[in-house]
């Protein structure tokens, strides 16, 4: 387990903590990944180790603008330990807890052409019979898999695309 992932696991918790007993899960969700993509940025990272930047600046900078207080305190506690370079490991750390206590599950669709949302929706349904859970789907689009799709969601990878059949019958002969 990286250091990184050990530090930021209880902030992750703290931060599903207050947003479930808020009953604002979605909203927290989106901040934080707000917060992540900012902080990941290689401009921003090498300013948010300056000595001279101040707790409000930080906030101001990483909050959207619609931000509960809540939120930017956690900011601001980030900031006082020095722990906002762990964002985009708490925010999605959050995500999987917040995944888990919603029952739902993230499947990355990655297909060679662009699906029409009727095929998504199939195999959304499809997946839901399969898993057991609710499931939000995230299409992506790799012309080099040639056709079919790879689906990733979480323990569950189902690979029906061409690339991967060749691959398996090129082993398959080669053996």
């Amino acid at each position: 387990m990286s250091q990184a992932a050990t530090l930021a696991r209880p902030y992750a918790r703290a931060a599903f903590a207050i947003a479930r007993d808020a009953a604002a899960l979605p909203a927290w969700s989106q901040a934080l990944a707000f917060a992540a993509r900012v902080a990941a940025d290689p401009q921003v990272a090498g300013l948010l180790g300056h000595p001279r930047l101040t707790a409000e600046a930080a906030v101001a900078l990483l909050a959207p603008e619609d931000a509960s207080p809540a939120f930017r305190d956690f900011l601001a506690l980030l900031f006082d330990n020095r722990r906002l370079p762990l964002l985009p490991e708490i925010a999605g750390m959050y995500d999987a807890l917040r995944h888990e206590s919603e029952r739902t599950v993230v499947a990355k669709v990655t297909s060679a052409v662009a699906l029409p949302a009727s095929e998504l929706e199939t195999l959304r349904a499809a997946l839901r019979r399969r898993l057991g859970r609710e499931v939000e789907i995230e299409a992506a689009v790799d012309p080099e898999l040639i056709g079919g799709a790879l689906i990733d969601a979480g323990d569950v990878v189902i690979d029906g695309t061409v690339k991967g059949k060749l691959a398996r019958l090129q082993a398959a002969l080669t053996h």
